[in-house]
């Protein structure tokens, strides 16, 4: 009985970490330069994350950004990320080399980066200087 239960909780905990991947699936969307003029050009607040699977400074931001764009003063922001293997002609675009930096728009221009940051409070810092 006791064997069940532990595997109940498991089935459950891995239920529970794909709905978080999901959700941050949904705030942030996949860069296309496009959308990411079109946001700019309209004068929302975007956010950039550049982003590897296996890197897991990413993987500690992924959540953190998810989580804060999913709703109160930062409900406003466009979210894009941009893969660090495949997608090196956007890093150039942006002027970012490294994986997990995460960069701030406001109104078309870039006002805030930063790299390696996994810190809630800071990230947090980071965004509201496009507000």
């Amino acid at each position: 009985m006791l064997a069940r239960r532990h595997v109940v909780l498991a089935i459950c905990a891995m239920a529970a970490a794909a709905l978080v991947q999901t959700a941050s699936a949904a705030a942030i969307g996949r860069f296309a330069s496009a959308n990411f003029a079109a946001a700019n050009k309209a004068g929302d607040p975007v956010v950039v994350h550049i982003d590897a699977t296996w890197c897991p400074t990413c993987k500690a931001q992924k959540p953190v950004l998810a989580k804060l764009l999913a709703g109160g003063k930062y409900a406003g922001f466009k979210g894009f990320y941009v893969d660090y293997d495949s997608e090196k002609p956007v890093m150039r675009e942006l002027s970012a080399p490294d994986r997990s930096t995460i960069l701030v728009f406001a109104k078309g221009k870039e006002v805030a980066r930063s790299v390696g940051d996994t810190s809630e409070e800071k990230i947090a810092a980071l965004l509201d200087k496009a507000l």
